[in-house]
């Protein structure tokens, strides 16, 4: 790691508020209609950002459409305590998946790196069937989002490798200091 990386990450906030936002279709039918839901990835997103020192402000449960996507991660984005927005879910390629046609337009910068690593690093694990992985990320309002795919090996993956040793160095340039 540089210096200059070094120096900006001993700099940058520690303890952020994150939204976690899942996006399943068949699971927010299920919730509707009250059935008991499981959201193995968002359990894992919260207990991976608890563990490391951050606070989960809002987690919510939402369906595969453009505009519900869109307004979530909106009313996120106007909550003060909230710093990063995690969605899990709607990134394949399928013509239901629209997490990443809802979010990008939102978007002041993209930070490409954050797929382009993701998928390399999904590559040595999963192989070719990485070419089909959609992740995104980026910053607006001084604020980070980052659309991950819904699968638990996806969500550790990402956490471990690319969103916990970053975030607050993101979020330091996101808000120009």
């Amino acid at each position: 790691m540089s210096e200059t990386s070094k120096v900006h990450k001993e700099k940058s906030p520690k303890n952020l508020g994150f939204a976690i936002v899942t996006i399943s279709t068949s699971r927010y039918q299920e919730s509707k209609a009250s059935m008991q839901v499981s959201d193995e990835s968002g359990d894992l997103i919260a207990k991976m950002l608890q563990e490391h020192g951050h606070t989960v402000v809002s987690r919510e449960l939402i369906s595969d459409d453009k505009t519900m996507i869109r307004e979530t991660v909106r009313k996120a984005l106007k909550s003060p305590k909230i710093t990063i927005i995690v969605t899990s879910g709607g990134t394949g390629i399928t013509p239901s998946d629209v997490t990443m046609e809802a979010v990008e337009p939102l978007l002041e910068k993209v930070l490409p790196g954050f797929g382009e690593i993701f998928r390399w690093l999904s590559y040595e694990s999963i192989g070719s069937a990485a070419v089909m992985t959609r992740a995104i990320a980026g910053v607006t309002r001084g604020k980070a989002v980052f659309c991950l795919p819904g699968s638990p090996q996806a969500v550790k993956l990402c956490l471990e490798k690319l969103i916990l040793p970053e975030a607050g160095h993101i979020i330091l340039h996101a808000r120009g200091t």
